[in-house]
């Protein structure tokens, strides 16, 4: 997919070639395109070691880059999702970086990181080898600014509604329990992060077995939210072995408004009873209050131990996990449905109750008090 004609009319050419280059390359070019009027500036790139390689028909970019942005609006940024593009229509030539739990303060620098590998065919091209754009900011009232090619939007505004659920429990608990019991809090969420088992999940287009494992039909069952916009009613998937091909749902509005995304989390029991989260059935749907869709994956995924043994799976249990309406709210769930046993078993926490737990096992209780009075 090109970029848009009007939205490369108003990119500004801020380009870091000869003197910024990509070690390997042959041509050094890197270009990082923001809009004139961007609320985000871009302050210096350190490249580090950044390499490519040919295989085949394709170059593989390694790319390792540091960059120093500084807000430049009169609000809090939150998150931030940057767009790195070397190819647009090779499959793994662009990829994004997404980067939430920020209180970046108007007129403040911050760090960007971007580890990536990406690929690009092995031609003669003009202009640089790699290109980097602004994909969208969130702000601490929840606006947003950006092209949102990547739908960067919902994903920003659904990280920053988990970090405020988490940040207000945890919050609660210093203002009900006090420190001791923010602190067992805190080592009661390390013990579930460290005894949370590891699942390797491949997935490859739905089709028919080698193996000699008999395929089978297999429902789901739900977890059910009382305050859940949509409901799942029904699920299956074919299964054989390891392998589960083409789940196939069926969800109901059941709220007053329009919803146009939803995700239905996947959690997988195998033979040995133990449960395992193996992600996500997501959905871009026009669903009327009211209404039924079916919400449908073409794909088989295999699932396997870190060790690479196959994870035979015994059963399937699904929940909604996020909504998104048609005027760009977003629903999560709330702490109180997250208590569900299944879950505390399977389903990590956020990215924001690491953080601050992880600030808790490296600097402390006091340095996680002080964080949680900022705001």
């Amino acid at each position: 997919m090109s970029l848009r004609n009007s939205l490369i009319a108003v990119f500004a050419a801020w380009q870091l070639d000869a003197q910024t280059p990509v070690p390997g390359a042959s041509r050094s070019s890197v270009k990082v395109n923001l809009p004139p009027d961007s609320l985000v500036g871009l302050i210096s790139a350190d490249w580090g070691e950044s390499r490519t390689a040919d295989r085949g028909s394709a170059t593989i970019l390694n790319l390792s880059t540091s960059l120093s942005l500084r807000n430049l609006s009169n609000r809090k940024i939150r998150a931030i999702s940057w767009m790195v593009i070397s190819q647009e229509v090779t499959p793994g030539g662009r990829a994004a970086v997404t980067k939430a739990s920020l209180d970046v303060a108007p007129g403040e620098n911050f760090p960007l990181r971007v580890d990536l590998r990406l690929l690009r065919p092995v031609q003669r091209h003009e202009g640089p080898m790699v290109e980097m754009t602004l994909d969208g900011v969130l702000f601490d009232d929840l606006s947003f600014q950006g092209p949102n090619r990547l739908d960067s939007r919902r994903t920003m505004t659904a990280f920053e509604m988990e970090a405020r659920r988490d940040r207000k429990y945890l919050q609660e608990v210093l203002q009900a329990r006090g420190t001791d019991g923010l602190k067992q809090e805190c080592l009661a969420s390390l013990a579930r992060q460290a005894d949370m088992p590891r699942l390797n999940v491949a997935l490859a287009r739905a089709g028919r077995t080698t193996g000699a494992d008999p395929e089978r039909e297999v429902q789901f069952s739900f977890l059910r939210f009382p305050d859940a916009p949509v409901e799942p009613v029904s699920g299956m998937a074919r299964l054989a072995g390891g392998e589960a091909r083409a789940p196939k749902l069926e969800v109901v509005n059941r709220s007053r408004r329009d919803v146009r995304y939803l995700e239905i989390g996947w959690i997988l029991k195998d033979q040995k009873g133990r449960e395992f989260l193996a992600g996500a059935v997501p959905a871009k749907t026009a669903l009327m209050p009211g209404g039924r869709t079916q919400v449908l994956q073409d794909a088989s995924l295999r699932f396997s131990e870190p060790t690479g043994e196959t994870v035979p799976v015994g059963g399937m249990t699904g929940f909604v996990s996020q909504v998104e309406f048609s005027d760009g709210s977003v629903w999560i769930p709330s702490r109180g449905e997250l208590r569900d046993p299944t879950l505390q078993k399977a389903l990590y926490p956020s990215a924001e109750e690491q953080r601050l737990t992880n600030l808790y096992r490296r600097k402390g209780l006091q340095a996680l008090v002080d964080e949680l009075k900022k705001f």
